[in-house]
């Protein structure tokens, strides 16, 4: 490991004590320690060996962020707007709210920061989730990430054992190969992915090199969370006891 200084809120990120956006706000409440020394200053530097911890104001601050996951439908961006379109943090509302599952009591400070973690294509449907916590966001996004995320897709055209071993593994994108992935076809019209990677409409692009039509994609689980009986266009809350 390098023993040149860095920010501290780069290395409290790396860490995944909390994102940067949040270290920077925990640093400028003073309420980040160093070596046992309170930090508050914006833009400190600090080695990588040093111990950072939280002052048990931002631990509880850390643990009433709330997680989200909707069942997205088609038409509705991840992100931001786009022109014509809305984006899918507009159906989390209380009428939205799906009515099987339990939770805490919907407050309007729960959309304050929340934010998608990960991208679900506008013409893709299925979980998307978003979340308050940059730690989570890093674990599900981040570049080292190693939570999987399955889709089952509807494709049109034909495709034999070699394609279907090149879809596993042998592809590449934009000059870059693409990690192994599972693939199988559940019946004559549906294949199952298992990604690893979310690279920018992947599963359309692979399935494109091989001549393949994909007429429908729906993500139904992320890690160890199903998208599981969420109504379309209704989400539900990330319980405790829950994790990816």
């Amino acid at each position: 490991m390098s023993d040149e200084p860095l920010r501290l809120s780069k290395l409290m990120a790396q860490r995944g004590l909390c994102s940067r956006r949040e270290a920077d706000e925990f640093i400028s409440r003073g309420l980040v320690f160093v070596d046992g020394v309170k930090i508050d200053q914006l833009g400190t530097k600090v080695f990588p060996h040093q111990v950072v911890t939280l002052a048990p104001a931002a631990q509880e601050h850390q643990q009433g962020l709330v997680t989200i996951l909707l069942n997205k439908p088609i038409g509705y961006v991840s992100g931001q707007p786009e022109k014509g379109y809305h984006p899918a943090v507009e159906l989390i509302t209380p009428e939205n709210r799906a009515v099987d599952f339990a939770g805490p009591e919907f407050r309007q400070d729960h959309l304050r920061g929340l934010a998608p973690a990960g991208r679900l294509d506008i013409d893709s449907k299925g979980l998307l989730v978003f979340t308050q916590d940059g730690r989570l966001a890093r674990q599900l996004t981040g570049e080292h990430s190693e939570i999987d995320k399955e889709y089952l897709v509807r494709v049109e055209g034909e495709l034999g054992e070699a394609g279907l071993s090149l879809l596993r593994h042998g592809l590449t994108l934009d000059d870059r190969p693409l990690l192994p992935a599972q693939v199988e076809w559940i019946n004559s019209q549906q294949l199952r992915f298992v990604l690893h990677e979310g690279r920018k409409r992947q599963i359309r692009r692979m399935c494109e090199l091989l001549g393949l039509k994909v007429t429908g994609l729906k993500r139904v689980r992320i890690g160890k969370i199903p998208l599981g009986k969420i109504p379309e266009g209704q989400w539900r809350y990330l319980l405790p006891g829950e994790a990816f």
